[in-house]
C-alpha cells in the first residue's frame, strides 16, 4: 500500500492508536521500576517472598488507581 492511499482520518486514528501504546508501555514501564525499588531490596531470589509479592501487588493496585484518578481529574478540567 502507498503512503498516497491513506486518507486523513484514517492516518489520525493510527497516530491516536500508537500515542495510546506509547502511553501504555511508558506506565507499565514507570509502574515495574517505582514498585521494584520500593518492593525488592537486594538481589532477587529464584521467586518473590510472599512479602515482596503482597508489596508489588498493593504498589501496582495504588499507582493504577491514583494514574486513574489524575486523568479522570484532567478530563473533568477540560
Amino acid at each position: 500500500m502507498d503512503l498516497s492511499d491513506i486518507n486523513s482520518a484514517e492516518m489520525q486514528r493510527f497516530y491516536s492508536e500508537e500515542q495510546q501504546r506509547a502511553m501504555v508501555n511508558e506506565m507499565v514501564a514507570k509502574l515495574t521500576s517505582e514498585c521494584w525499588d520500593k518492593c525488592i531490596k537486594g538481589a532477587p531470589g529464584n521467586k518473590f517472598s510472599s512479602s515482596e509479592t503482597d508489596c508489588l501487588s498493593n504498589c501496582a493496585h495504588r499507582y493504577l488507581e491514583m494514574s486513574m484518578l489524575i486523568m479522570k481529574r484532567f478530563q473533568s478540567m477540560r
